[in-house]
């Protein structure tokens, strides 16, 4: 019998083998830390190699942290370890739900696909071509802020136990809940302030910090309130309930109306989306998925197809530029007659 003590993410999955690693998840994590932090792991590197120099390995066993790091399916092994995403109309959790989402993969993957969730409900305001050939995109809580919060959730979280991370977009405010709580070291005051970095997952801390989903200098709440700020929003609160909480807070609709010369496209009801209608504001001349997507600042390459391009093409919005040729690596998008008139009328609110 094997008896561990230390953080969650060090003690061995007994239950997984080699075998519940995905290969292709690994070598993106190789490829994205060389280019971020000089990796000194070549893409071809022998994966066993992979785990020893990240200490993912007790005594031939993979930790917890490398099934959910790498795994093909962390939550088999895992169950806990997914998000839940809502999205209410109101101030307060009312069924029915009008959007509601539970994300599995590793971290990596369903960090991605919360932040993706939250940025795809909130408004977006385009501003003029007068600095560049592009527009610039802003969304009403900065993007930093809505990613810091949903990967310290992530990253910090107590795995042990049966809850998941919970994101809750409400008409006023964001709410991100993990089942944690902080370090004794740390309190609520000191985290408005620079502090010592005291991961809970130091083996999912250190393979988040190489491909720059952490920072661990114990700045991230900080940058939060920081830019926050800068956008004339309210601070942010950290509250410590039966887990701990991160709850920033919306703009105000007086504030909203203020915020020339963007134009705010908002949620919307009826045939056209959100989604959509954020799709035709950012739209210029012909794109490629890619350059919509970071345009826009999502990161999952299915969310992007499924949410705005697919219903887009369908409601006769955008049309592909070689539509005999869907799976193109040279296809791009472009707004369709009705798709201008659409957006001319958004412009126009």
């Amino acid at each position: 019998m094997i008896v561990r003590s230390g953080p969650f993410d060090t003690s061995p999955c007994l239950k997984a083998s080699f075998e519940d690693l995905d290969p292709e998840r690994m070598r993106w994590f190789i490829k994205s830390a060389r280019a971020i932090r000089n990796f000194p792991l070549k893409e071809d590197e022998n994966f066993s190699d992979l785990l020893e120099h990240l200490n993912l390995l007790d005594d031939g066993f993979l930790t917890n942290a490398s099934v959910l790091l790498f795994g093909r399916n962390p939550q088999r092994f895992l169950l806990s370890s997914e998000i839940k995403c809502a999205h209410f109309h109101g101030t307060r959790v009312s069924k029915p739900i009008p959007s509601y989402q539970v994300y599995k993969g590793t971290v990596f993957e369903i960090v991605d696909q919360a932040v993706d969730f939250v940025l795809s409900k909130l408004d977006l305001s385009v501003g003029t071509r007068e600095y560049g050939p592009q527009a610039p995109v802003k969304y009403e809580i900065p993007k930093e802020v809505v990613a810091e919060a949903i990967v310290n959730a992530v990253a910090h979280r107590d795995y042990t136990g049966n809850g998941s991370v919970q994101v809750m977009l409400f008409s006023d405010r964001l709410v991100v809940w993990n089942p944690g709580r902080l370090p004794p070291s740390l309190t609520i005051e000191k985290l408005k302030e620079a502090h010592g970095s005291v991961p809970n997952n130091p083996l999912l801390a250190e393979p988040m910090y190489l491909t720059r989903y952490i920072e661990r200098m114990g700045t991230g709440t900080g940058d939060m309130i920081e830019q926050c700020r800068k956008v004339n929003l309210k601070e942010p609160d950290f509250l410590m309930t039966d887990g701990f909480e991160v709850v920033i807070y919306r703009p105000l609709k007086s504030d909203k109306a203020g915020l020339p010369p963007y134009e705010i496209t908002g949620e919307v009801t009826g045939e056209v989306t959100g989604e959509v209608r954020r799709l035709l504001m950012i739209l210029d001349a012909k794109m490629t998925r890619q350059e919509i997507q970071e345009r826009m600042g999502l990161k999952s390459e299915e969310n992007i197809r499924i949410r705005y391009i697919r219903p887009a093409i369908e409601s006769g919005l955008i049309e592909m530029t070689i539509p005999d040729k869907p799976q193109s690596r040279l296809q791009k998008y472009r707004l369709t007659k009705k798709g201008r008139k659409v957006r001319e009328t958004e412009s126009e609110v």
